[in-house]
């Protein structure tokens, strides 16, 4: 997903305060200080300007796909379509660069204009903008896709842009949004990475945004959608005419003719399809195939490069996944004792050949990471809520547990037993842990999509039953997942939470009281916490990049202590194979390969 955003922001340019009717358009905006490139700039840094345009980029994807459209809960859209910000056929107001912290350029949108007090912003588009049928792009177009996106769209938008009171348009080259309250430094921002769709196209008798389809939508982007095999594999082709193709942020990105995925339900067969050349780049996230698979005569002529390339990407967290709506994980006491089941060191070195660090941060591998006992700042925030959080969050450094690696994991079950013990979780004469009071049986399911955990989860699942506790382990398909996700319909499963440099109003979604019992939603735990709520509100209303710090260690520290996940692992580098055709530049961004829109095939 597209990196999410923010807190303080500066205009660029702007060194003295403003009246709202004296703002200055600009080319672009900045977290903090000003933005990297000037107004003039010619390209962004990790771009080959001089790269050849042509050939053909095929990739993989996991699963199956039943609907272009990914901007709605029905369906299962097609890989390279994205419901945030653009993507292959689709463009926003502006675009992210990807070798800053956060920073916005204009896309559709030439300028952006934002008052001191951030309580609206506008944007002016680009005369040349225009929709693939030639039609020009408008501010029309732009306030039609924001109430149509949260009006229809996934629930995801409604919280996302919860703050926008109203959006007009005053002319028909300007778009300006009006929040509901000041001070929110992220929405400006958020807003700008608004996917804008064609108003005529949608509104017709020929189509319905609400539903699921397969017929190619309208677009603005650099690609228009050419073939389509339903649910094993798409394909773009470079869309002619593009308005976009000479502006600065674009030079030297987009350089594929044709970009194709193609489906595999199997990742072993991907595997091995990727050795025959069926696709030509493999993002390997398996420690143990990368180490022991990749020992093929593709690899030793050197037709296939294998590399791994340090990011300075922030792992968020992925972990087992508890649904609290389930009564036996509503006991934080059950969810604590639960973790000591998995033995990730013993794990790590039998499948993973010992390359991944441990989770102890829902934002691991960022500054924002909690570490240690809070420090001053953070004990302002949280002291209010002593009552209402757990103790150890002001009195414990919350580390996963941790075994010696030799699969004897007995000393952390013993600890796990005595914590149900005291939970009032005994013994029933099945071997199974049932209350003594409520009657309430430790019994659950754990699905997923990916049988590549299987080799994790069962060993996982061996030390539950050690325990007493009744565990199953499932694999469905990724449609059926993806309804029941939205459903909240499962006990356990495995997620991952991403996040950006600069968290924001995504939290809400996943962890806001609001969005708990709203399908759809990303709070997939189902928290419903009000010290969590007010958090999240501290965070989005961040005033510095260090009160963003602080302030997102301090939500840290209490969601790690509610045990609502059981911590995986994370690896702070890219592995990549590619075929040896295909070039990137040599300086990649540290948050993204950009495979798709800064890589090349060799002429």
């Amino acid at each position: 997903m597209k990196h999410l955003l923010l807190t303080s922001l500066v205009l660029f340019g702007l060194s003295t305060p403003t009246l709202a009717q004296d703002v200055e358009p600009q080319h672009g905006v900045a977290m903090h200080g000003t933005v990297k490139y000037a107004p003039d700039f010619k390209h962004f840094e990790y771009t080959n300007i001089n790269a050849p345009k042509g050939g053909k980029l095929t990739l993989s994807a996991q699963g199956t796909f039943d609907s272009l459209n990914p901007y709605i809960v029905k369906g299962t859209p097609a890989a390279g379509l994205s419901f945030l910000g653009a993507d292959m056929i689709t463009e926003s107001l502006m675009e992210q660069s990807h070798d800053e912290p956060f920073s916005m350029y204009g896309l559709i949108a030439e300028s952006i204009e934002l008052p001191e007090d951030r309580s609206w912003v506008a944007f002016n588009i680009r005369p040349q903008a225009k929709w693939h049928d030639g039609q020009p792009i408008t501010a029309e177009d732009v306030v039609w896709t924001f109430n149509t996106l949260i009006e229809k769209g996934t629930p995801f938008f409604k919280a996302y842009y919860g703050d926008v009171d109203n959006v007009t348009a005053p002319t028909a080259s300007r778009v300006k949004f009006t929040f509901k309250h000041s001070g929110n430094a992220e929405l400006p921002l958020i807003i700008s990475q608004l996917p804008v769709l064609p108003k005529h196209y949608w509104t017709d008798d020929a189509h319905s945004f609400g539903s699921t389809t397969l017929t190619p939508p309208l677009g603005s982007g650099p690609y228009i959608i050419d073939k389509i095999d339903a649910g094993r594999s798409i394909s773009y082709k470079r869309a002619p005419n593009w308005w976009g193709k000479d502006l600065p942020i674009n030079k030297g990105r987009y350089n594929f003719d044709v970009i194709e995925y193609d489906y595999y339900r199997d990742g072993n067969v991907a595997l091995e399809a990727f050795f025959a050349h069926e696709y030509d780049v493999r993002l390997e996230n398996t420690a143990k195939l990368w180490e022991s698979s990749y020992n093929v005569p593709a690899v030793d002529r050197g037709e296939i490069i294998k590399q791994e390339l340090e990011h300075g990407r922030p792992a968020g967290m992925q972990g087992f996944v508890m649904n609290t709506r389930r009564p036996i994980f509503q006991d934080i006491n059950v969810r604590k004792a639960l973790a000591y089941a998995f033995d990730f060191e013993w794990s790590n070195k039998q499948f993973a050949y010992g390359a991944y660090k441990r989770t102890n941060s829902y934002f691991a591998n960022s500054d924002l990471a909690s570490s240690g006992l809070p420090s001053a700042k953070e004990l302002e925030i949280l002291a209010p809520y002593r009552s209402k959080i757990p103790d150890e969050v002001f009195t414990t450094t919350y580390k996963a547990p941790k075994s010696d690696g030799s699969g004897n994991n007995r000393r952390n079950l013993r600890s796990a037993m005595k914590i149900l013990d005291e939970a009032g979780y005994k013994l029933g004469p099945d071997g199974i842990r049932v209350h003594e009071t409520t009657g309430q049986r430790l019994s659950f399911e754990i699905i997923d999509s990916n049988p590549v955990f299987e080799r994790w989860v069962l060993p996982f699942v061996q030390n539950l039953k050690r325990l007493g506790v009744e565990t199953s382990f499932r694999v469905v398909d990724s449609a059926q997942y993806q309804n029941r996700m939205n459903d909240f319909d499962f006990d356990m499963t495995i997620s991952v939470f991403g996040q950006s440099s600069s968290p924001g109003n995504e939290q809400r979604d996943f962890w806001g009281s609001a969005k708990a019992d709203m399908p759809g939603s990303r709070n997939y735990i189902g928290v419903k916490d009000p010290v969590v709520d007010e958090l999240i509100e501290g965070i989005i209303n961040a005033t510095s990049r260090d009160d963003l710090v602080v302030k997102t260690r301090a939500l840290d520290r209490v969601l790690l202590h509610s045990y609502y996940i059981i911590p995986h692992w994370h690896y702070n580098k890219w592995r990549i194979a590619y075929w040896s055709h295909l070039e990137h530049p040599e300086t990649l961004s540290p948050l993204s390969p950009s495979i798709t829109d800064t890589w090349w095939a060799k002429q």
